[in-house]
């Protein structure tokens, strides 16, 4: 009700100003906010996270120290159980190191390797070594020689930095000592020589773990940062091999101390003679342990990824050694007494002191042999009778154990304190995090602070930051008004997002955005002139109307271009960024989508690299009126384009991204962030695709949102995970400009069809074979889940059979592209592999034998609804998809059409029919236990599973039933249309007949076609050929007639054939010296200096531009505006003309609507708001804005009307009354230093779209451009021709292929069913509901069996990719959740309070 109520109100305020006050208001206009959901989620994960992590830890470190006191010499097993724990402490030693070794190797085998250097390799092995012997003496030798809370202090040892850490480990030395001292003086323990042995040997093992970590200190020290950096490009094989040789010093260190020195030894006959007890206690153990150790490091990585490290990592692991210690003491003295010790110690002529714990501990051995006393709690107690609690004479020694371990801890956490206060960028690689690849599973809360990196990439810090620029690159062809609405209001949000660009932003980008306009002009039937279309019509009024629901005024700057390739207009949007609108003429440039995207790749990577290095090129611009608003901050020279190039200079190839986009694809912020991200974390990213969403209603579109769901829930996270996704669709994707411009892809993409294979793979779907060049040349493409994009879908049976015509051969034939290159692909890529290589192939293999498995499924649906045998299900399932092939060779396209959208209709009936009858049949049957009604269950099952995975997207399995009856549809019949009119290599779809029917009759007097035997003749008569005819023969009859000798000229000239694109090019040059054109009013400063961006004016000093665009100025700045701006008000030159084509001025036209009363006013209150936002004088503004607003009301009320245009002498008058007003204001106000910038802002209000000249060397560019690569088509007729038969005789050999590989599967299949299951089956045990196996049991074909286990095995291969990828999804949203621009709600109060003010004055 309030947004009601506001609207209204801001309404009233229009409709005062003028009768047509009503404004579209598109969907997503409004301004962003944080979603409260989504900063719950992030608290509630970063909680569970953090106890995940603690937990995790405990029960790790606990149940190790359980082990080593289950394998203690001192504990109350018997020797063999005591061997098979100690084994198994070792297998915990090495678990870490074996999956490290396994990580490697499939890096090693599947990803890059890199040779190691021999001296660097040497290093790092006698390190770990070193570590390696320190562990297992350690953990395998001195830990089971001590009691438990010993043990517990004591993994904190291996600390020896910094200084106030290590002073902590020496107080903890000394009350260890002491404590060992009291101990074995009040006689606790006994072989005090042994223990002080096991002492000496602990010191040095603890210090040579402590070389664990040694790439952390010296990494932060900035040591040997060459070798450290060296290391990381092989780091993958050193650590395989340095695994390996831990492993070996591991299990060397135990059999040589096991072995030879411990009595007893290993007797290896005892490890039959365990008792099963033991070994379900002590595997138990072990892998609680493995598992724990893992999901501790994991949950780690994750806390440190969202943003988390202080409340869920940081925190949670300090905190393992004490809440360990708690919960062991916890644990004794609320389960020790339930221990019936039942013996009483009798003292003879000494009188001990009051100590609960000295019966207690006395009678611990009559409890060894007792069955029913839990081990593990029995050998705890054991353990901590060991200590200074079991003393006959004092209890405070226990103090000094105690105080020690504070002391250690408080050394770990003063070691540690950097982790505390590190922050990680929003997306960052493990790697960069941590040090080493995994954790020490012996010492997991050590490993995993130790073990952060010191130095991490600050996030906040602007000299660490890599800034990027984005070009939004939008390709238009033929869309509609509505979807035109989509594109330009995403744009402005991301105008809106990013800002005023001459301030940092939090995300660290720059962007433009660009528009290509295919099939923008037409030729005007009654003027014989060239306009732009409807389609740039509706674009300009979108232009216009979305500018105005951001801003509540018109566009500021408009300047219209006339290029070679035809024509461009600028626009700055309200934030400073610029808009630019490509207008392309067919005649001049090639068009279709392919042409624009090489188009617009050379022109911003091309040239404008170019351009920026050589600056001296780039334009100055001396008119501080023609900047853009956010100049007004300060002193600027270059127009918003010329500071985005200046930018680029300090930007890298590698962080030029451009984001393809198609004319009516809807998206937010941070759907490009997510990508940017993705390609900033990872170097090797040469292009990145979002989720996307199809929009539109009726059933195609239903089932199409099934299908790209279930495309990108299970297939693209598929390819993501286990190499490359395949096709970064064209809507939505961002490529690395460094990537598109490696050798063999930007070249590459410019070839020109010839071939009838090229037609297909180059021109059909261009997107997918950009990425195919990709990954040839070793760039990995990736998908992100988070990045969601809306796209218009056919809504049309039509449309969406021609659409598939084009991305079904065009898929298969990149794709057989990349398998036939595959061992060269997968040298080069890193991501891709041999087993994925096989994975593709079986994907390719499965979708060539779809035809044949929809046919079966069609046979099984007859058979269960009808109840016909398999072999007569089979027959009748072959014959309507045979049926349609041959009309689809014999028949016309839309007749094609027609039959396939009837068989749908049929199919979809009996698929329906078939889902209920399977469900019938499985209770009939008593069992779903059947292989048809396994397939369904596990299917819905599997997709269920994954819809609710995805909950923002759960509605998605709503149009599942739809998908699944549309499946003969779009895998049979689809399939059938798309390669038997593989020939037809048109677009299909937006396709426009206005203008076809005018050329095509324009002029004809007869068209006849002549077909006889073997000939084809086409006979057409023409105007001017009847012209030529009848002059003809009136000068046979009459020759002297001067009449007929004018005609024949006449004739003649008509004749001459249209001039080429040069041609014209070369006469519009040579016209512009002499053509003359005056402007209809006195240009303002503004207009007198518009034309200094031309190629005359360069930069003749680069330093100094530099500084001026970068720079930020504050209020003491605007005194230096004044001096600039009257300096350029007294500047007289004489303004260079510059011809205009036929189409500009109605263009021109179109813009100067913001010249109206109405407009006048709202666009002055704006602009005066905007210019001083950041001035903090809300009074003066409100002030100017009443005064300003007075004046126009003054001038204009009662000579012009809310929708006429002013006059050129009305335009100068008002300015002259306005600057005369601000004047007044400012110097009573004190404020004189502002004129300068309010001027300008009345100037922006006044000015009119200006014509601009492009400059020489860019024109150059384009007409060398067009003339190498962009020329359009027209390949003669004898070639076109050859081509159409070529793809004919290409058409043939791919629907044989489809159709023997079919048949030999259909006819397989038949053969079994005609022999019958009780020959060749496979029996499968058949189960009712009840549990009961049935006697008789079903029989299967291998072949179908065979089909369905292949198909089950794919489909959790690709869950089990989704389960992952989810994941990192979570993690990349939390992450940048946490990170996420702080948007400023929409001050309404303050909004309706501005126009209360403009309400008065009105």
């Amino acid at each position: 009700m309030e947004d009601l109520r506001n609207r209204g109100q801001k309404r009233e305020f229009r409709h005062r100003d003028t009768w047509d006050p009503f404004q579209l208001n598109p969907i997503g206009a409004e301004k962003e906010k944080k979603r409260t959901c989504f900063r719950v989620t992030q608290r509630i994960m970063a909680i569970l996270v953090g106890v995940m992590v603690l937990a995790s830890a405990v029960v790790s470190k606990g149940s190790l120290l359980t082990l080593v006191t289950l394998s203690s010499p001192y504990s109350m097993r018997t020797p063999t159980e005591r061997q098979f724990y100690t084994l198994l402490l070792m297998c915990i030693v090495v678990t870490p190191n074996l999956l490290v070794f396994l990580k490697c190797l499939w890096k090693c085998a599947f990803k890059s390797y890199v040779a190691p250097n021999m001296k660097t390799l040497g290093i790092i092995c006698l390190i770990e070594s070193l570590v390696a012997i320190g562990t297992a003496v350690l953990v395998l030798i001195v830990m089971p020689q001590f009691d438990i809370v010993f043990r517990l202090q004591h993994q904190r040892w291996m600390i020896i930095f910094p200084i106030c850490s290590l002073i902590l480990v020496l107080i903890g030395y000394s009350l260890l000592a002491t404590d060992y001292h009291v101990r074995i003086s009040s006689h606790v323990l006994k072989d005090a020589n042994e223990y002080f042995m096991y002492v000496g040997i602990a010191i040095p093992a603890s210090l040579l773990i402590s070389l664990n970590w040694w790439e952390n200190c010296l990494q932060a020290s900035g040591n040997i940062q060459e070798m450290l950096s060296e290391l990381d490009g092989f780091r993958d094989f050193v650590f395989m091999i340095t695994s390996l040789l831990r492993i070996a010093i591991t299990l060397g260190a135990y059999f040589l101390y096991y072995g030879l020195i411990a009595k007893p030894g290993i007797n290896f006959s005892l490890f039959t003679e365990t008792p099963e007890d033991a070994v379900q206690i002590g595997l138990g153990i072990f892998f609680l342990q493995a598992f724990c150790s893992a999901a501790c490091h994991w949950f780690g990585v994750v806390a440190c990824k969202i943003h988390a490290v202080r409340m869920s990592f940081a925190f949670p692991v300090s905190l393992t050694g004490p809440v360990t210690l708690i919960v062991g003491i916890a644990l004794f003295l609320s389960k020790a007494g339930n221990l019936d010790a039942g013996m009483q110690i009798v003292y003879f002529n000494f009188t001990p002191i009051e100590n609960p714990f000295l019966d207690f501990c006395y009678g611990l051995d009559s409890l060894k042999s007792s069955n029913a006393t839990p081990v593990v709690l029995l050998e705890l107690s054991n353990s901590i009778c060991r200590t200074s609690l079991n003393s006959n004479y004092a209890l405070w020694p226990f103090s000094m154990l105690a105080m020690e371990g504070v002391c250690m801890w408080l050394g770990l956490v003063t070691c540690t304190y950097y982790v505390w206060n590190m922050k990680v960028p929003r997306i960052e690689r493990t790697s960069q995090l941590f040090v080493r690849r995994l954790y020490e599973s012996a010492f997991i809360d050590l490993s995993m602070l130790l073990n952060t990196k010191m130095k991490v990439k600050n996030p906040d810090s602007i000299d660490e930051a890599e800034n990027c620029l984005i070009y939004l690159c939008a390709t238009m062809w033929h869309e509609t008004y509505d979807e035109m609405l989509k594109i330009l209001t995403s744009m402005f949000r991301l105008d809106r997002y990013r800002g005023d660009p001459k301030e940092e932003h939090k995300d660290y980008f720059d962007f433009e955005c660009h528009i290509y306009v295919d099939d923008a002009f037409h030729l005007e039937k009654e003027s014989e002139t060239k306009q732009v279309n409807s389609y740039v019509e509706d674009l300009i009024h979108v232009v216009t109307e979305v500018y105005r629901v951001f801003t509540n005024k018109e566009p500021d700057e408009v300047s219209i271009i006339e290029t070679p390739y035809g024509g461009r207009l600028v626009f700055v949007l309200p934030e400073g960024n610029m808009l630019y609108i490509h207008l392309k003429d067919k005649e001049r440039i090639r068009n279709k989508k392919r042409w624009s995207q090489i188009m617009y790749m050379y022109y911003l990577l091309g040239w404008k690299g170019y351009m920026v290095k050589n600056p001296q090129k780039i334009t100055r611009q001396n008119n501080p009126c023609r900047a853009s608003l956010v100049s007004l901050d300060g002193e600027a020279y270059l127009l918003p384009n010329y500071d985005t190039d200046s930018k680029r200079k300090y930007i890298s190839d590698e962080n030029t991204y451009i984001l393809a986009l198609d004319g009516d694809t809807d998206f937010h912020p941070s759907a490009v962030i997510l990508l940017v991200d993705r390609l900033r974390m990872y170097s090797n990213v040469g292009a990145a695709c979002g989720r996307i969403h199809p929009t539109g209603m009726g059933p195609m579109v239903w089932y199409q949102k099934f299908e790209y769901a279930v495309g990108h829930w299970l297939q693209k996270t598929a390819e993501h995970v286990f190499g490359c996704v395949l096709c970064s669709p064209g809507c939505f994707s961002l490529f690395r400009g460094s990537a598109l411009m490696d050798d063999n892809v930007l070249k590459r993409y410019t070839t020109k069809a010839t071939r009838a294979s090229e037609y297909v793979q180059y021109d059909q779907g261009e997107d997918r074979w950009l990425c195919t060049l990709l990954l040839q040349q070793g760039w990995r493409v990736e998908y992100n889940a988070a990045s969601d994009a809306y796209t218009n879908s056919p809504e049309e049976f039509k449309e969406f059979y021609n659409q598939r015509r084009r991305w079904g051969p065009s898929t298969l034939a990149n794709t057989l592209d990349l398998l036939h290159s595959g061992k060269e692909t997968v040298k080069r890529n890193s991501s891709i592999s041999m087993l994925y290589i096989f994975y593709q192939i079986f994907t390719v293999a499965s979708s060539i034998l779809g035809p044949a498995s929809v046919t079966l499924m069609v046979a099984g649906a007859f058979q269960f609804v009808f109840s016909l045998s398999g072999t007569l299900s089979i027959i009748i399932a072959v014959i309507p998809p045979v049926i349609y092939m041959l009309i689809c060779f014999l028949a016309k396209t839309n007749f094609q059409l027609t039959i396939a959208s009837i068989l749908s209709v049929l199919y979809a009936f009996l698929m329906t029919a078939a889902f209920f009858a399977i469900i019938g049949d499985m209770v009939k049957e008593g069992t779903f236990i059947t292989p048809t009604g396994i397939f369904l269950v596990s299917m819905t099952v599997l997709y269920l599973v994954t819809a609710i995975l995805h909950p923002m997207e759960f509605g998605m399995i709503v149009y599942g039933l739809m998908y699944f009856i549309c499946i003969p549809s779009g895998y049979l019949l689809l399939t059938i249309y798309s390669l038997v009119n593989m020939n037809n290599v048109s677009w299909g779809t937006r396709e426009s007949n206005k203008g076809k029917e005018q050329k095509k009759h324009t002029g004809v007097l007869c068209n006849r076609n002549c077909k006889l035997c073997c000939w084809d003749v086409n006979i057409q008569v023409t105007q001017e050929t009847e012209n030529l005819v009848l002059q003809q023969i009136q000068q046979a009859v009459n020759p002297n007639s001067q009449t007929v000798q004018t005609e024949m000229k006449e004739i003649t000239s008509q004749e001459v054939p249209k001039t080429s694109p040069q041609t014209e090019k070369t006469e519009v040059e040579d016209t512009k010296n002499v053509q003359s054109k005056a402007e209809g009013r006195k240009t303002s400063p503004v207009s007198k200096d518009s034309d200094l961006e031309t190629d005359s004016e360069r930069s003749e000093d680069e330093s100094s531009i530099e500084k001026k665009t970068d720079a930020h100025y504050d209020d003491d700045d605007d005194d230096d505006d004044d001096d600039t701006y009257l300096q350029d008000d007294e500047a007289e030159e004489e303004e260079e003309v510059i011809p205009e084509s036929d189409w500009v001025k109605p263009v021109k036209t179109e813009f100067l609507k913001k010249l109206t009363y109405a407009n006048m006013k709202r666009n002055m209150q704006e602009q005066i708001k905007y210019t001083l936002r950041n001035k903090n004088r809300e009074d003066l503004c409100e002030e100017l804005v009443q005064v300003l607003t007075d004046t126009i009301n003054e001038e204009l009320k009662d000579k012009v009307g809310p929708e006429d245009i002013l006059t050129d002498s009305q335009l100068e008058e008002l300015q002259d009354a306005l600057n005369e007003s601000a004047r007044r204001i400012l110097k009573t106000n004190r404020m004189k230093r502002l004129e300068a910038r309010v001027k300008r802002a009345i100037e922006k209000t006044l000015v009119a779209p200006q014509v601009v000249k492009l400059s020489e060397d860019e024109h150059d560019f384009w007409s060398k451009l067009i003339e190498r690569y962009l020329e359009p088509i027209n390949d003669p007729k004898a070639h076109q021709e050859e081509v159409e038969r070529e793809l004919k005789s290409l058409r043939n050999k791919a629907v044989f292929l489809y159709f023997i590989v079919n048949v030999l599967w259909v006819v397989a299949t038949f053969i079994l069913q005609e022999i019958g299951n009780d020959v060749i089956s496979i029996e499968i045990p058949k189960y009712f509901p009840n549990g009961t196996l049935s006697d008789e049991p079903l029989r299967v074909e291998p072949l179908s069996l065979m089909f369905l286990l292949s198909f089950a095995i794919l489909l959790l291969i690709q869950f089990l990719a989704m389960l992952y990828h989810r994941v990192y999804t979570l993690i990349h949203v939390l992450a940048y959740r946490s990170t996420e621009k702080d948007y400023k709600e929409i001050d309404e109060v303050s909004f309706l309070h501005s126009h209360l003010i403009t309400l008065k004055v009105c």
